[in-house]
């Protein structure tokens, strides 16, 4: 079908207003499809990340007057330390909780006139233990400890990370949709306008599967076109996007790794296959009428 055929081609007169039409709109198409595919992933995976990470560990916090705080910080890594399912379990010091709020408020934060309370941070291991019995254990041991296994954050921060990435593939079928109706537009166009041309065709013996053949191969072939170059636009596009570091969220690390890669191959070819069957589907349509 996409084969060059100088024949077949020379059916089709030259018609700039729908070529170009095909050319920008498989162009836009792809690199917005570019950028929703980088949102997708990004977003899958910051939800991995959030998930793992805080699965795997929680915090006890400790509230208590000054001079008991010592003695229930204690109480309660004896606790901690002695429960199944915990790997670590380890007191922050002044200077590591500041550096936990310094991203907020900054490094001249005087930390040591602030109330702060006391906080443990928890590793887990794989299988985790039970929060339920943990808490009823800090009570009788530390009261003033309690326990955030950050489940309530956790729940809220993956969701929405997963909503986003379901966003990003319902974009994608969006745009894929739009480029689809724009081709049948530029297509239909091209077909009333040469109705002259394919009357002629029909009278010398050329049958409709001919026609819509020259139609269809032209169509793609712009559309393929102007899918390829709108990937390499939005590739481009993509890594000019400064990056966040190792504080980078989906946004500062809205780029593409490993296997997506190949969908971001697979853009120009599917653009192309939605524009052969677009095509194809309004040649026949139209040649139908004009029958």
């Amino acid at each position: 079908m996409l084969l060059f055929d100088e024949k077949s081609d020379r059916v089709v007169p030259p018609t700039g207003f729908t070529a170009r039409l095909t050319l920008f709109s498989a162009f836009a198409m792809a690199f917005l499809a570019v950028f929703a595919l980088a949102l997708s992933l990004a977003a899958g995976r910051v939800a991995d990340r959030w998930g793992e990470e805080l699965a795997q560990s929680s915090t006890v916090r400790i509230s208590a007057p000054a001079g008991e705080v010592a003695t229930q910080t204690e109480a309660a890594l004896r606790v901690l330390r002695t429960t199944p399912g915990i790997e670590e379990a380890n007191a922050l010091t002044l200077e590591e909780q500041r550096a936990l709020l310094t991203p907020w408020f900054g490094p001249d934060l005087p930390i040591e006139d602030l109330p702060l309370p006391q906080l443990i941070d928890i590793s887990e291991t794989a299988e985790g233990y039970d929060a339920a019995g943990l808490r009823l254990r800090l009570a009788a041991e530390a009261p003033a400890a309690v326990l955030d296994d950050h489940a309530r954050w956790r729940r809220p921060l993956v969701d929405a990370a997963a909503r986003l990435r379901l966003l990003g593939w319902a974009s994608i079928l969006l745009i894929a949709t739009a480029t689809a109706a724009m081709v049948t537009l530029a297509a239909n166009a091209s077909l009333a306008a040469n109705a002259q041309v394919i009357a002629v065709l029909r009278l010398v013996g050329a049958k409709d599967t001919y026609i819509a053949s020259a139609f269809v191969r032209r169509f793609a072939l712009r559309a393929l076109i102007g899918a390829a170059f709108g990937t390499v636009i939005g590739v481009v596009a993509l890594f000019l996007v400064p990056s966040g570091g190792d504080a980078a969220s989906f946004l500062t690390g809205l780029t593409i790794q490993g296997w997506g890669w190949l969908w971001v191959v697979l853009i120009p070819p599917l653009s192309g296959l939605v524009a052969l069957v677009a095509t194809r589907f309004a040649a026949n349509r139209v040649l139908e009428e004009l029958a």
